[in-house]
C-alpha cells in the first residue's frame, strides 16, 4: 500500500500499485523492498519510463527478480503497459473492457483483463501464472486488492478512489488462508476450498452489513488474520 502512496500522478499510482499488488506474496519487508527497487530503477517516474524508455534503458532491469517473477515477466509487463498507455489515459480501461451492464461483481473485469493482458504477440506462457483469473478458480486476491486500492474511496487515506467506472459495491473481498480462517471463525464463510467461489461467498455475506461498500471489512479481517487475536 505504501508503494503507490509514494506518487501523486494517477498513472504512476496505477503502475506502482499494480506491481506492488503482483509482488504481494511472501515476506512483507521483501515485497516492499522489491517494489521500491523497481520504481527506483524506473527513476521514480514509472509512467514516463514505461511510455518513453529507449531499449538501452531496459538493461538496468535485466537483473530484477522477485521470487518466481523474473526478467522475462518484467519485460512483458512493461511491454503490455506501454501498449496500453499509448492508447489509454488510465489502466482502468484495461479492467472495464470485460465489464457488462448489470454486473454485481468484478468477475468479468478480471476475466477481460486476463485476456487483454496476454493479447500481445509472443506473450510468454510462463508469465500467465502472475495474473490470476476466476476462470482458473483463483481467489484473485492480489488483483482484488489492487482493484480495492483504485476503486474504493473513503476519508482514511488508504484507498485512492481514482477509478469511477467500477463501483465499490462490485468489488470482491481479497481472501487468503488467514482471512478465510477469520471469516470462518465469525461464521462469514462456510466453503472449505479457498477459491473464487469462497471469495464470492465471503463478499456476499459482507454485503449484508454494507451493500455499497462490502470490501471495507477487508481491513478488519486481514488485520485479525495477521495478529490472530480473535
Amino acid at each position: 500500500m505504501q508503494i503507490p502512496h509514494l506518487f501523486t500522478k494517477k498513472q504512476d499510482i496505477e503502475i506502482a500499485g499494480f506491481f506492488a499488488a503482483v509482488f504481494a506474496w511472501g515476506n512483507r519487508t521483501i515485497i516492499i523492498n522489491k517494489s521500491k527497487e523497481l520504481v527506483q530503477a524506473m527513476d521514480m517516474a514509472p509512467h514516463q519510463f514505461i511510455t518513453q524508455h529507449h531499449e538501452t534503458e531496459l538493461k538496468k532491469l535485466l537483473t530484477f527478480k522477485h521470487r518466481t517473477f523474473n526478467t522475462t515477466d518484467l519485460l512483458y509487463f512493461i511491454a503490455f503497459l506501454k501498449h496500453h498507455y499509448n492508447h489509454h489515459d488510465s489502466l482502468e480501461t484495461a479492467f472495464t473492457k470485460g465489464l457488462q451492464p448489470g454486473d454485481t461483481t468484478t468477475a468479468n473485469c478480471l476475466l477481460g483483463f486476463y485476456e487483454y493482458f496476454f493479447s500481445l504477440e509472443d506473450a510468454p506462457a510462463r508469465t500467465r501464472k502472475h495474473i490470476a483469473t476466476p476462470a482458473r478458480k483463483s481467489t484473485c486476491k492480489r488483483l482484488n486488492m489492487f482493484l480495492r486500492w483504485m476503486v474504493r474511496r473513503d476519508n482514511s487515506g488508504v484507498d485512492f478512489g481514482l477509478w469511477k467506472h467500477i463501483s465499490p459495491s462490485q468489488l470482491v473481498c481479497p481472501i487468503d488462508v488467514h482471512v478465510a480462517r477469520v471469516a470462518k471463525r465469525f461464521h462469514l464463510l462456510t466453503r472449505k476450498p479457498i477459491d473464487w467461489q469462497a471469495a464470492l461467498e465471503l463478499t456476499a455475506c459482507l454485503r449484508h452489513y454494507d451493500a455499497a461498500d462490502p470490501v471495507k471489512y477487508d481491513f478488519a479481517l486481514f488485520g485479525l488474520g495477521v495478529v490472530e487475536k480473535f
